[in-house]
């Protein structure tokens, strides 16, 4: 089984289009948004609530895919998704959030 991490940039809506097309994927069981309680704070920004700071949020998914071609399928079908809800999207394998 793979786990795919994605880091997504967009409002509330985008995060939901996205979690019910990746279900949509055969094979794909498991999607789950994380909770990241250091999501917040941001190094490299004032208290001056800048623009940038304000205008996505950031959310974590977690999906399990059961082999890496399905797990390609995720890869694709998510970056294709975010780009044309015009939300940013990270995939970060391998790395811990």
């Amino acid at each position: 089984m793979s786990m795919i991490r994605l880091r997504l940039i967009g409002d509330r809506g985008a995060a939901d289009s996205i979690i019910s097309v990746l279900h949509g994927i055969d094979g794909i069981e498991h999607v789950e948004e994380i909770e990241d309680f250091m999501l917040g704070v941001r190094d490299d920004s004032s208290s001056a609530d800048l623009v940038d700071d304000s205008e996505g949020r950031v959310f974590m998914l977690e999906v399990d895919a059961p082999n890496d071609m399905c797990a390609d399928t995720v890869r694709v079908v998510a970056e294709s998704e975010a780009r044309r809800l015009d939300a940013g999207l990270e995939i970060v394998d391998g790395e811990g959030f």
